[in-house]
């Protein structure tokens, strides 16, 4: 499962992950100040505090050419894009260096390197196996003309599920139709159910492209690809298989680095 809902939110499963496992390293920083008598908590929350932003930084370092593109996405952290070890070695400097060679300090990086296994393995696990997309699902161009899923397979392409109405959808847009413009394979943004003047009012009005929009006014995408929350993006190989996904919005670093994925993935 890809994402859970949480009343009208879906959260993404491996960030519910995430908070359960940070919420858990606090909790037992608190345990490990009272029992030892020192700041293991006070360390916890700072070692936390810089290993997220070393984390943050190593991603956006490893990613630097799409984020010389658009610098200030380097701020929406809530796209995702975290570098695991790189902050768990910033949070054990941080605790030896508040603790000291202490027994608490000892607790406490044993706590951040079990739970960061723990990260390392469950993450994984919420991500479904390669799926084939569903046969015969029929979607549609501004044009008029009709767009066979099946007929696309022979080569990787990337699907985008997307709506007018949804935020995060609208943040992420223009960025998807830049990519898909440079994009060594094609990346098509199929609209989720809205009529045709809807969706060619809202392009027109943000000076977007519709070269690669499909539409969908039935609505048969999003059970028929079993999409649990918008925007959603597929990553399929050349044999019609899902081999990827992404729930919620996503980041020029992230999507280009599943493109250049998909490109290397056999056929």
């Amino acid at each position: 499962m890809t994402s859970i809902p949480l009343g009208p939110l879906m959260l993404a499963t491996e960030r519910l992950i995430a908070l359960v496992l940070i919420a858990a390293f606090l909790f037992l920083g608190s345990r490990i100040a009272r029992r030892t008598a020192t700041h293991a908590d006070t360390a916890a929350w700072r070692a936390l505090l810089f290993g997220l932003v070393a984390a943050r930084l190593a991603f956006v370092l490893a990613n630097l050419d799409a984020y010389r593109t658009e610098p200030l996405s380097a701020l929406a952290v809530w796209q995702g894009g975290f570098a695991l070890w790189p902050g768990v070695l910033a949070a054990l400097v941080t605790i030896l260096a508040m603790l000291r060679r202490t027994r608490a300090a000892f607790l406490l990086g044993g706590a951040a390197m079990g739970l960061a296994l723990a990260a390392s393995l469950l993450t994984p696990m919420t991500r479904p196996a390669p799926h084939p997309l569903p046969p015969g699902l029929m979607l549609g161009t501004l044009e008029g003309q009709t767009v066979a899923l099946d007929d696309l397979r022979g080569r990787p392409f990337v699907l985008n599920i997307w709506a007018t109405w949804c935020g995060p959808c609208r943040r992420e847009m223009p960025m998807v139709v830049d990519v898909a413009r440079d994009a060594t394979i094609p990346v098509y943004l199929a609209n989720a159910g809205e009529d045709l003047p809807r969706i060619r009012e809202y392009l027109e009005n943000e000076g977007l492209s519709g070269k690669r929009v499909l539409v969908d006014p039935q609505g048969q995408a999003i059970p028929a690809l079993d999409t649990r929350a918008l925007p959603t993006t597929l990553f399929i190989d050349g044999s019609g298989m899902i081999v990827s996904s992404h729930v919620g919005e996503i980041s020029r670093a992230q999507l280009t680095a599943q493109i250049e994925a998909l490109e290397r993935t056999p056929q």
